[in-house]
């Protein structure tokens, strides 16, 4: 237990430490490049944006139920929709903290981002390296062999978000990640290990195509103990952005918001037509 605690510490002091050596180089050497993207997510994923130290983002997430829902609900605008509200706080230039609420499941989530590396003008750090991870709590009434412990309500999400801008137009980034749920649903798995991928390209001074993939590694497992796999994820979408919001427009079959839900419970196959409508909307203030 002592060595995992001394392991914990060094992880997550090493983008402080890696921060400080590339300060002091790029002072003298060369200056960072502006961020691979203008908001801190790319549809359903995060991206290496972090924002100045003391500034506050306000996000709302909306999705839409499925647009094949088979009832009169007008393109799922009428169907069910999850929602997430939440906020960000950047302590550091290089750190940030939140908290946000989703409808489904009543989900707690609480989450933070720390900048690794920064890609330089020069080339020299030809890519940004940054860390994201939460903690979410699932915050229903406890039901009949639901939640058999308060450990039951948790699960936890782990990113690492490599991005590169190649132009002022065109960013591209990839992001493996590794899921974890401390209870599931029989014949399901408690971890999963996933890599997404996604890019944006601007076509005017303010507004953008974005794409994003999102590949659970499961279905090559073939382990029938554990027969219930998710689905990969698919998003495109428009956004309009400006220096203190960003506005996103999209389809995707994802409808969970909060990361593991997407990578480890999404039933939608977007290419056999389930998916739905939804958008992003995010303002930021600096104090």
């Amino acid at each position: 237990m002592r060595t995992y605690k001394i392991l914990l510490v060094a992880l997550l002091s090493s983008p402080f430490f890696l921060l400080s050596q590339e300060k002091s180089k790029d002072s003298i050497v060369d200056k960072p490049e502006r961020p691979a993207f203008e908001s801190t997510t790319l549809i359903d994923n995060q991206t290496n944006v972090l924002f100045d130290k003391n500034t506050l983002e306000v996000m709302m997430q909306h999705r839409f139920g499925l647009v094949n829902g088979g009832t009169n609900d007008m393109a799922g605008f009428w169907a069910p929709s999850n929602i997430r509200i939440g906020l960000s706080y950047a302590i550091h230039d290089r750190f940030t903290v939140g908290f946000g609420t989703t409808k489904f499941d009543r989900l707690q989530d609480f989450n933070w981002k720390a900048g690794i590396l920064r890609q330089t003008r020069s080339g020299r750090i030809p890519v940004s390296v940054s860390y994201y991870g939460n903690f979410v709590i699932d915050a229903r009434k406890k039901g009949i062999g639901l939640f058999p412990t308060k450990q039951s309500r948790y699960s936890y999400f782990n990113q690492l978000i490599i991005a590169r801008r190649f132009s002022p137009k065109l960013s591209l980034q990839i992001a493996p990640s590794v899921s974890h749920y401390n209870l599931v649903e029989h014949r399901m798995r408690n971890d999963v290990v996933a890599l997404s991928a996604g890019g944006r390209y601007k076509i005017s001074e303010q507004t953008a195509i974005m794409v994003d993939y999102s590949h659970p590694f499961v279905h090559h497992l073939n382990d029938a103990e554990f027969d219930i796999d998710p689905q990969p994820g698919f998003s495109l979408g428009v956004e309009f952005s400006t220096s203190s919001h960003a506005f996103q427009l999209f389809i995707t079959n994802l409808n969970g918001i909060v990361p593991q839900s997407n990578y480890m419970k999404n039933t939608n196959d977007f290419f056999s037509g389930d998916f739905l409508f939804g958008f992003n909307i995010t303002r930021n203030y600096n104090f």
